[in-house]
């Protein structure tokens, strides 16, 4: 059982670490325009999230693909920049209520960008051949999924905090929160060391 929580313990500290910070945002952009009562929703992009991941680390894991890490550190903000643009486009538009489809897709792929960036990690911290990861690997999906809806359960009461008793409208706190994840990736994409190949 102590190994459960060794493992369990790595992947839930995996989103809290400050270099992770473009994974927070990625949480905020994916899950501002809803509420508690979309939770259905919520838990069905989390669990595409973490699906994702945990796919991408097994096809590392197994040495199947493998990516730079600085073309992941890369493309994971120009993903949270396209939720946080998507975001902003279409706020206050029918239709965007009743379909999680494009949000769904982008989930689901930067799941896998992330996994492929978290693998470098994960084989080094877990030691033996790759059937020998898959245990460790399935206990911390699970502590990287408790921790997502740790985070996501803090955003959606900041949510509400801000938009019952500081009468924010859904629609301002949606701009605000997508414009303020935007300005923080926007500089860092420009300063990618993508660039400097």
């Amino acid at each position: 059982m102590s190994d459960f929580w060794i493992y369990f313990t790595i992947g839930l500290k995996h989103l809290w670490n400050f270099n992770a910070y473009t994974d927070i945002l990625f949480l905020l952009a994916l899950t501002v325009p809803y509420e508690f009562k979309a939770w259905k929703k919520i838990l069905i992009l989390i669990g595409l999230f973490v699906a994702g991941h945990t796919l991408a680390l097994m096809l590392s894991v197994f040495n199947v693909i493998t990516i730079k890490s600085n073309t992941i550190a890369f493309i994971v903000p120009v993903m949270v920049l396209i939720v946080a643009l998507f975001n902003i486009i279409s706020t206050g538009k029918s239709g965007k209520k009743d379909s999680i489809t494009f949000i769904a897709i982008v989930a689901s792929l930067f799941g896998l960008i992330h996994g492929l960036g978290f693998s470098n990690y994960f084989n080094t911290v877990v030691p033996g051949k790759p059937t020998d990861k898959l245990l460790p690997l399935f206990e911390s999906a699970l502590g990287f999924a408790v921790s997502q809806i740790i985070a996501i359960t803090a955003a959606l009461l900041l949510a509400y905090v801000v938009q019952t008793l500081l009468k924010f409208t859904k629609r301002d706190w949606i701009l605000i929160v997508s414009a303020f994840v935007a300005g923080v990736l926007i500089p860092m994409i420009i300063r990618s060391e993508i660039w400097t190949r």
